[in-house]
């Protein structure tokens, strides 16, 4: 009677993690309460603070540092996907010729703080090397560097993670390895790594922040401009409550396409399981054939 990592909680270990657990709400919502208590006393939700974005030009700024957000992140999600995929294939190859450099190229960006690899991007390669490189690109790269180093080593473990059976059956049918790895072992490895992988793209839109740091115009560069205008009162907190609530909103529209991906898959997976046809039975005792047959040739 133990999980994996911990004996399961018995009576008295229950009702403490509840205790606890009812303590932190608490405790959490009173911390909320608070905040929203000097929010209102010191008239922060007044009209009068927040006529700034009733402003025509106001909106069309905030839309245009939106529209600039989801071009960066959009553009850094496929190149990052792009390269991830990439090096994780290198890292897995048998050839150490390959694996070796995509292992050293991995690490070393994983290691490099983001941050500093857009300075370099930014500034160095233009300067140092005479390459002139736009913000936009510079923030770009700077996210599929990093973030397509991270997503490599995902897509290397969750390969990895797949029972060996799984690849030595498809060996035994003579089945090439680049077959075997599209055909069989990145279908089942995908729906495991889709948590994971819709969790590092939201990293990458969040990160896309950093581009007001190289003076890109995204969403948080127009919030601090907006928010040092003394003409509107210098609406600074106003601004990043809205830009705030933008990014979550951004970040749970994410997070329900990758629920609604994972919905659909299992869906389509128990009627691959559920298949009632004869041929669907036939199919399956031809394969369980020729793996014993490999599994005889080979003993």
């Amino acid at each position: 009677m133990s999980a994996v990592l911990y004996d399961i909680p018995g009576p008295k270990a229950r009702a403490r993690n509840l205790t606890f657990g009812v303590v932190g709400t608490v405790a959490l919502a009173g911390l909320l309460g608070y905040v929203l208590y000097r929010f209102i006393v010191t008239g922060q939700f007044d009209g009068r603070v927040w006529e700034w974005i009733l402003y025509k030009n106001v909106q069309l700024l905030l839309v245009d540092g939106l529209l600039n957000t989801l071009r960066a992140f959009a553009v850094a999600a496929v190149l990052a996907l792009l390269f991830g995929a990439l090096f994780a294939t290198g890292r897995l190859s048998d050839h150490t010729w390959i694996s070796r450099p995509a292992t050293v190229i991995v690490e070393f960006f994983r290691a490099i703080p983001l941050l500093i690899l857009i300075f370099i991007l930014y500034f160095g390669v233009s300067r140092g090397l005479g390459i002139n490189i736009s913000a936009f690109w510079a923030l770009v790269l700077g996210l599929m560097l990093y973030n397509g180093s991270v997503l490599a080593e995902v897509f290397r473990a969750g390969v990895r993670s797949l029972p060996k059976g799984q690849s030595e059956a498809a060996y035994a049918l003579g089945l090439r390895k680049t077959q075997v790895m599209t055909n069989v072992l990145l279908p089942q490895a995908l729906r495991a790594m889709l948590p994971t992988i819709v969790s590092q793209l939201v990293v990458v839109l969040k990160d896309t922040a950093l581009g007001f740091i190289i003076l890109y115009p995204e969403l948080l560069y127009q919030a601090r401009y907006l928010g040092g205008q003394g003409q509107l009162g210098g609406p600074i907190l106003q601004v990043a409550l809205v830009v705030g609530v933008i990014y979550i909103a951004m970040c749970l529209l994410l997070s329900a396409l990758a629920n609604y991906l994972e919905r659909r898959s299992r869906r389509n997976r128990r009627r691959i399981d559920a298949d009632p046809r004869p041929e669907a039975d036939a199919d399956n005792q031809v394969l369980v054939s020729h793996a014993q047959g490999g599994g005889a040739a080979a003993r």
